[in-house]
């Protein structure tokens, strides 16, 4: 039953030494499943010239030496597209990318189980006329189910070669890779309708469908049953709460192990270097510069590995897609959509991948709403900041009774802080600057899955090669810039103190501007190094006051109680809540939105209203 249908030999497509090949289908297809098995770990993220979508591309596993790219491309129910992912896919395949060829054959990835309603694309696909592949997809599911479709009859009145197969379970990719090495051949063309004709085109697959003999198979047991709770108005708010509470608790308290683990090895291999390495000024910049500034990105990766796995986990599973119906509800009182959920979601772990994730959302002005206000949301870099001057400043006491204490009550309030702030900003953006009509949210709703174990490793892995590229270079050249800073003016060819460097002399320029919050020219210091990450403000202060940059160093806790007010430690917190300070999470924003006039809009408000709200909070709590 997995063969291919629809294939004479005597019209077979002659082989070429290099071929591309797009793999093109609607969302939740399986698509992007598929690509993963047939290219492996051959396979790399890049981008589009002159925008900001990513592709995957990679080379197919094939018999020989044959040499066939693969182009994994973002999901499209037509080819009249909504969202810049879809406009990429039109303008790939149809050869209007620049810098790309137009692709030599099209493999047409479409679920099964939901035919009618997916082969309303094949009308447009194959109306471009390149030879193309219709691959029925969870063909495996469709029998269980109780489905079935003739797919030499589809094939004949496709005009396209159709072959059954499951990409989770492998079947049918040997007629996809006769496929790709020009082994299948092309049947006569068939009449179809309009190529922009939507209506025509629905009409049409239900038509096809039917000559096909399908049988819709029947909806899941299991997803009815879930669904029934999931998405009840009251049982699927508490369940959304829960998994969300539970993924924030693991995310904070489960990475632990691994962050500790990662900050030793940081450290132990910081010493063997420093071993190593004789003293001197390439061991300083080396170790106290660069390798500093990459293990302050790797310390964060468990965190962020494992908020990607609880991401895949609840995609491929079919929940991610309730969860985001479910916050709609909500999301729309500030003028966003429910797809706006999961990348401020994933903005407590980190700004970078959430940004990143707002590429599913259609409409432009909600794709800039959610970037601006994503940073806003408690990332993990705030953590140990927070913990600091909580720590030195906050006695720990009873709050509500043995549930909660007064330092889990202040940063609670930081987090509740943050959120305010995102909600304030977007709908002050939605109701100005970046006001629109709501879009209706459309969203497709998959039965649910098990995930696949090839499926969660490859994007986890392409996830943390995409962060570290993407943050970790842009801090590891901040951290050697900040180094050069504090290492000069030399004093007898040693490093001079810090107060006498020139890092010193910047944090007494901006001191005047600073003193009004209850900050001092140290914490300016401070202020100007967390400009690269965060955390690193611990660092600088430690080295300042001359401790170990030890979150719970007594010591260091002392001379801040002796150097800040308890109106000046709140103005930290507040300010630290607001300000923008990750120059890789500004980098991201400007690829993202494909220029500078976003980021430093953003910077500037959230640095404006930092300050302000750190002034007032200095004065009430002075």
């Amino acid at each position: 039953m997995s063969g291919c249908h629809g294939c004479p030999a005597h019209s077979a497509a002659p082989a070429s030494p290099h071929r591309l090949v797009a793999l093109v289908g609607p969302p939740n297809s399986g698509k992007t499943t598929l690509f993963n098995r047939l290219t492996g770990l051959r396979q790399k993220v890049a981008n589009f010239p002159g925008v900001t979508v990513e592709h995957h591309i990679g080379k197919a596993q094939l018999p020989g030496h044959l040499d066939v790219d693969l182009i994994d491309l973002p999901g499209i129910y037509s080819l009249q597209p909504r969202s810049e992912d879809e406009q990429v896919t039109l303008d790939a395949i149809t050869g209007r990318m620049p810098g790309r060829s137009k692709p030599d054959a099209i493999i047409l990835v479409v679920d099964s189980t939901n035919l009618s309603r997916h082969l309303t694309l094949a009308a447009s696909i194959l109306s471009l006329g390149r030879p193309t592949l219709v691959v029925l997809n969870m063909a495996d599911d469709l029998r269980q189910r109780g489905g079935a479709v003739d797919a030499e009859e589809l094939a004949r009145q496709l005009g396209a070669p159709v072959v059954l197969a499951s990409a989770a379970s492998g079947e049918g990719l040997g007629a996809v890779h006769r496929f790709l090495t020009g082994g299948i051949g092309i049947p006569a063309p068939v009449h179809l309708p309009v190529l922009q004709d939507v209506p025509a085109c629905r009409q049409w697959a239900r038509q096809v469908s039917r000559e096909a003999g399908y049988a819709h198979p029947a909806p899941p047991v299991w997803t009815r049953r879930l669904d029934a709770i999931f998405l009840h108005p009251v049982w699927g708010a508490l369940v959304f709460i829960l998994v969300v509470g539970a993924v924030f608790q693991t995310i904070f308290t489960g990475a632990r192990p691994l962050m500790d683990g990662v900050e030793w090895a940081v450290a132990a291999a910081g010493d063997l270097l420093r071993a190593v390495l004789p003293a001197g000024v390439l061991r300083s910049l080396l170790i106290d510069g660069a390798w500093s500034g990459v293990g302050a990105v790797l310390v964060f990766l468990p965190q962020i590995l494992l908020l990607f796995l609880f991401i895949a986990v609840l995609e491929d599973t079919g929940y991610l897609a309730r969860a985001a119906l479910i916050a709609d509800r909500t999301m729309a009182r500030v003028g966003l959509q429910g797809k706006s959920f999961i990348p401020l979601l994933s903005a407590y772990a980190c700004a970078v991948p959430a940004i990143l994730a707002t590429r599913t959302i259609e409409n432009k002005r909600d794709r800039i709403a959610t970037i601006l206000i994503a940073p806003f949301m408690t990332c993990s870099a705030r953590l140990p900041v927070y913990t600091l001057i909580i720590a030195a400043f906050i006695p720990e006491r009873p709050f509500i009774g043995p549930f909660l204490g007064t330092r889990a009550a202040a940063m609670l309030s930081l987090y509740v802080l943050g959120f305010a702030a995102a909600v304030v900003t977007a709908k002050a953006l939605k109701s100005s600057v970046l006001k629109s009509e709501r879009a209706a949210f459309v969203l497709e709703m998959p039965p649910y899955r098990r995930p696949t174990l090839a499926s969660v490793g490859l994007r986890l892995m392409d996830r943390t090669t995409a962060f570290l590229k993407r943050a970790g270079t842009v801090i590891l050249g901040v951290s050697v810039v900040l180094w050069i800073l504090s290492s000069v003016p030399t004093v007898g060819g040693q490093a001079p103190p810090i107060e006498q460097s020139l890092a010193g002399t910047l944090g007494r320029a901006i001191e005047p501007v600073i003193k009004p919050l209850g900050f001092n020219w140290k914490i300016g210091i401070g202020l100007i190094t967390s400009l690269a990450a965060r955390e690193v403000i611990v660092g600088t202060l430690g080295t300042i006051y001359g401790m170990e940059p030890d979150k719970d160093s007594a010591g260091l806790r002392a001379a801040l109680q002796h150097d800040l007010t308890f109106g000046g430690a709140v103005a930290l917190l507040v300010f630290f809540a607001f300000a923008m300070q990750c120059m890789s999470t500004l980098a991201v924003v400007r690829r993202e939105t494909g220029g500078w006039k976003w980021p430093i809009i953003q910077f500037t408000y959230m640095g404006v209203l930092a300050y302000v709200c750190a002034f007032a909070a200095n004065r009430l709590f002075g």
